[in-house]
């Protein structure tokens, strides 16, 4: 594992991915910053993290023999590795919100965004870039239902240890990759998703609302919905949101 601090950075992310167009970056490379001035989150939203009080990483991950049609459990095991470490510190109800959110009730406290490089049919390298709301007591006020750890127990955290953590269980979850253990690894994140199975109203990029509710993810990563009408219908990542 190669280790990589910096006091600020636009973002650990394509930091990392600049580092690998030049060298031939050690497995597990991280690249953490104090301060991230532009961080991104899912089809370029953006994260914001106050300096010196959460987890801004990226991890280059290599060496996969994953098929780019299997990616959706790279998924699973990356937020199941996030999920896991956090749960540890939380009482309260945690879960995955599709497709790599991490959520506190109906906050959001964790995002991960997730970029593949494919080869041949495989996933040959990935980055994981993570931010972990953890210390932070305000947020703006335009960004609502957001948490930290901090703000949910009352109790300060030693971000290198919670490092320390995420990438150890990481690691174990991302070398578990193999189609046997496939099936275990969806249902570990179907029991975990975020209202799976509640009647919901949705939103679509066109302002359409709709009732219905959570059942799974389809094989290409996509969620599926049952409507009203018994119905399943199948989503990209910001076709849709919660009305």
């Amino acid at each position: 594992m190669n280790l990589i601090k910096l006091n600020a950075i636009d973002s650990t992310s394509t930091f990392l991915k600049e580092m690998a167009k030049k060298s031939n970056l050690e497995n597990y490379t991280i690249v953490v910053t104090k301060s991230q001035t532009k961080g991104r989150g899912q089809r370029e939203s953006s994260w914001i993290s106050e300096p010196n009080k959460n987890l801004t990483f990226s991890v280059f991950i290599k060496d996969f023999e994953l098929l780019v049609l299997n990616q959706k459990y790279l998924n699973f095991a990356v937020c199941l590795a996030v999920f896991d470490v956090i749960k540890k510190h939380l009482n309260t109800n945690i879960f995955i919100k599709w497709p790599n959110d991490i959520m506190s009730a109906n906050q959001k406290i964790c995002g991960i965004l997730i970029e593949n490089k494919i080869a041949d049919a495989k996933i040959n390298q990935t980055i994981l870039g993570i931010g972990l709301n953890v210390n932070q007591d305000i947020f703006p006020m335009q960004f609502k239902n957001i948490s930290s750890l901090k703000k949910i127990t009352g109790k300060l955290y030693d971000l290198d240890q919670l490092l320390n953590e995420i990438i150890s269980v990481l690691k174990k979850r991302t070398q578990a990759l193999t189609t046997d253990k496939f099936l275990k690894l969806e249902q570990e994140y179907l029991n975990v998703l975020y209202k799976k199975n509640i009647p919901s109203m949705f939103k679509t990029a066109d302002n359409v609302l709709f009732m219905g509710k959570i059942v799974g993810v389809s094989k290409t990563g996509k969620l599926k919905i049952e409507l009203e009408n018994k119905t399943i219908k199948k989503f990209q990542i910001k076709e849709i949101s919660f009305a």
